[in-house]
């Protein structure tokens, strides 16, 4: 009987040739029928902190662990499942050799027998485009409101669990280049619905915050965001070594190990306390800046413990214990802090930048073919871009002082596109609906 049990599994981790995934299965076989406790565990890459994995393993309450990844091995398995000493039936790794993986019954299968999945480490557009509209991410959002089942990731798989994120389509970036010129085309922020996970609707996250230094690009997203969609989004972002683990409260536990190691995570939001909290300058070309009297950004910075006793209220925005305050902005393309008090107002989830539809049109929306008409009332454009969601830019015409004027794109597949109307002082968008 032990005999064929190990046969089994040793059958199971075997890819098959053309296959689209490779399995590596340690534990018990039979699914374990039991409710998850939910929440979030946020790594910022390198090696895992054992204490947050610790939390992220309790939460899973005995139950399955499944892993999920597009490059690498197993290495999860023996460390998750006999390492940290939390019972758990089983740890499963899915390696996605392909977009096909994400079609295939077994792995979701696997998906609805989870009470926890983890996403490792390595680049996120694999995940994004493996993953994105398809059974899996339709699933794993089931899987979190349904069966509240506790997710998380490292690195890439943190880099997706935020309504907003880096989905790095064309390549890293670092924050030279991010705050040098915000719409270089490797700032590839993205906000197609994906995953739907618990206080982060509106967050865009960023790892590695210690090697290399990542602030200024993760300023570039928020101020990209803001720009280009209006919405106000907050950051979470990690040092390598270092975890955010949130409870279905909304309290995030930061877990390092301070003082041995100067390990961080940081909480920013734009400044609720300021009347006019847009960038002073985010276009395309020019460095960014986004000062706002040095106090453009409000960041609430944690160091981590062992215990993971100093905390964040992500209900809020506005309450921590263990931390301390500071404000960050961006002079010409360069970041800068300061020491400041708490945050003295309410913020807002979200804030919209709205035009009134008679000052911006564009018709017919939804289109199919021919031409846009766009007609804009108000300090001409300089610059009108049509993009995809994800960024991709389709066209750009320079349109100096002109009012009203049409776009022929070549044949567009049906999706959701941008329209980004480029004036001396702002960025103005509108969506464009393609059937």
């Amino acid at each position: 009987m032990k005999f064929t049990y190990l046969f089994l599994l040793l059958l199971h981790s075997i890819s098959l040739s053309g296959q689209s995934y490779t399995s590596y299965f340690t534990g018990n076989i039979n699914d374990s029928i039991v409710s998850a406790a939910g929440g979030v565990c946020m790594m910022g890459g390198a090696s895992e902190h054992d204490e947050a994995m610790k939390w992220f393993l309790q939460r899973c309450n005995g139950g399955d662990v499944l892993v999920l990844r597009a490059s690498g091995s197993n290495g999860y398995n023996a460390y998750m499942y006999s390492q940290l000493g939390v019972d758990i039936n089983s740890v499963e790794t899915i390696v996605c050799n392909s977009p096909d993986a994400s079609f295939d019954a077994y792995v979701h299968q696997q998906i609805n027998q989870a009470e926890g999945i983890w996403f490792a480490g390595g680049d996120q557009w694999d995940y994004v485009s493996y993953w994105r509209n398809t059974p899996v991410d339709s699933l794993i959002n089931l899987a979190i409101t349904e069966r509240n089942i506790v997710i998380g990731g490292t690195s890439a798989g943190m880099a997706i669990l935020g309504g907003f994120y880096f989905n790095a389509k064309n390549g890293t970036v670092t924050s030279s280049a991010a705050m040098a010129n915000p719409y270089t085309s490797r700032v590839t922020v993205d906000s197609t619905s994906f995953l739907t996970v618990p206080f982060m609707d509106d967050v865009i996250t960023d790892t590695h915050y210690d090697n290399p230094d990542r602030k200024g690009r993760q300023i570039t997203f928020l101020a990209r965001i803001l720009t280009d969609w209006g919405t106000e989004a907050k950051g979470i972002a990690c040092d390598e070594y270092t975890a955010v683990c949130i409870g279905t409260d909304g309290i995030a536990q930061v877990y390092g190990d301070y003082p041995g190691n100067d390990d961080n995570a940081w909480f920013i939001q734009t400044n609720c306390e300021l009347d006019l909290r847009t960038p002073e300058q985010c276009i395309i070309g020019s460095p960014l800046i986004w000062d706002r009297n040095e106090t453009a950004l409000k960041v609430y910075n944690i160091k981590g413990t062992n215990s993971g006793t100093n905390t964040f209220d992500l209900n809020t925005w506005t309450k921590g214990n263990g931390g301390e305050w500071q404000n960050w902005y961006v002079t010409n393309g360069t970041v800068n802090d300061s020491e400041s008090d708490r945050i003295h107002c309410q913020p807002t989830n979200t804030e919209s930048i709205a035009l009134d539809d008679e000052a911006f049109r564009i018709y017919p929306n939804p289109f199919h073919d021919g031409s846009i008409v766009i007609e804009y009332n108000g300090t001409g454009p300089e610059v009108i871009i049509l993009s995809s969601m994800d960024g991709t830019e389709v066209s750009r015409e320079h349109q100096p002082g002109v009012y009203t004027t049409m776009l022929t794109p070549d044949k567009l597949p049906a999706g959701i596109y941008m329209i980004s109307l480029h004036c001396s002082q702002r960025i103005y968008t509108r969506k464009l609906i393609v059937y």
